[in-house]
């Protein structure tokens, strides 16, 4: 299907940050392709990197596969329990993944088949790092590497984290590279407290599952007890993956709201995925419908605003 738009009109698609919620932007790829409409140019922050550069690498269809089988058990995988280490999960694993599902390791974004921009943190300065040429993997790994999960990345000379701290939607990204029309995914609307577990007295002292962060408290517990153990009141203090997951919630959309007021999108898509964890990458399935789904929500001013040729 060819695209619905005038020939003059770039459309860039910025595909924001939220982790497991990020595989429904593989579902709004899809409802978009649909209607006709395939983004000239993708910006990506932190799991929007990842779908962004699949994409943009022809690799969507085979990173859909993997993410649609992945169970609890497959994800913890992910992870070094190494509590010396500076962060969680296992990245030689994780980078091995990236070469098999996004992007073979030799790849540049120059190379690629249409314009690919991803934004990471740097960690001494706190200014917004944009990758816009180089190595495809190196983008998306600087642009993933969130706090307390992942180690910072060494590039050029700066340590790198998470592109969600300082642009979890990257709508000025797309207009800095010459977008005409934005179509933005926010995928941090309601999220601030979700995930906040309320203990009290007479419950068991394991916290309901969450998916990953289940699996990774029960290793954790002795140290999590001995920082945020409980005082013996009603009220016990969060475990130490809640303070994480309920801290990034909170940063991610206080940070959105301030840079959608500032430069808003043309067009904002928000898939219902609060209730969905962090960590819990191993419900692809329901995000992806959901992206759809939000597609299909925003039908007629998609319509209107991106008009036939």
């Amino acid at each position: 299907m060819t695209h619905v738009k005038r020939p003059d009109t770039r459309i860039g698609l910025a595909l924001g940050s939220g982790s497991a919620r990020g595989w429904s932007h593989i579902g709004i790829l899809r409802a978009l392709a649909e209607i006709g409409i395939e983004p000239d140019l993708v910006c990506g922050c932190s799991v929007g990197a990842i779908v962004g550069a699949s994409y943009a690498a022809g690799n969507l269809d085979r990173l859909e596969r993997w993410v649609t089988s992945l169970t609890r058990t497959e994800v913890a995988r992910f992870l070094d329990l190494n509590l010396s280490l500076s962060g969680f999960v296992d990245a030689p694993r994780l980078r091995s993944f990236f070469g098999e599902y996004v992007c073979a390791e030799d790849v540049r974004i120059e190379e690629l088949g249409r314009t690919l921009a991803t934004v990471s943190t740097d960690l001494e300065t706190g200014r917004e790092i944009w990758f816009t040429e180089g190595s495809v993997l190196d983008a998306v790994w600087a642009s993933i590497s969130l706090p307390g999960l992942f180690p910072p990345i060494r590039n050029q000379g700066k340590w790198l984290v998470d592109g969600g701290l300082v642009n979890p939607v990257p709508v000025s990204v797309c207009r800095a590279l010459g977008a005409d029309i934005v179509i933005a995914v926010n995928l941090n609307g309601a999220i601030v407290g979700k995930h906040f577990i309320h203990r009290i007295k007479g419950e068991a002292e394991e916290a309901p599952a969450d998916g990953l962060f289940s699996t990774v408290r029960k290793t954790v517990r002795s140290y999590s007890a001995s920082l945020f153990g409980s005082n013996g009141t009603d009220d016990a203090a969060p475990g130490l993956f809640d303070a994480i997951s309920g801290s990034i919630n909170i940063v991610q959309d206080r940070i959105t709201r301030s840079r959608m007021a500032g430069d808003p999108p043309d067009i904002m898509l928000a898939p219902r995925l609060s209730h969905i964890g962090l960590m819990e990458f191993y419900r692809a399935r329901e995000s992806i419908q959901e992206g759809r789904e939000c597609v299909r929500r925003m039908l007629p001013e998609i319509r209107h605003l991106v008009k036939p040729a």
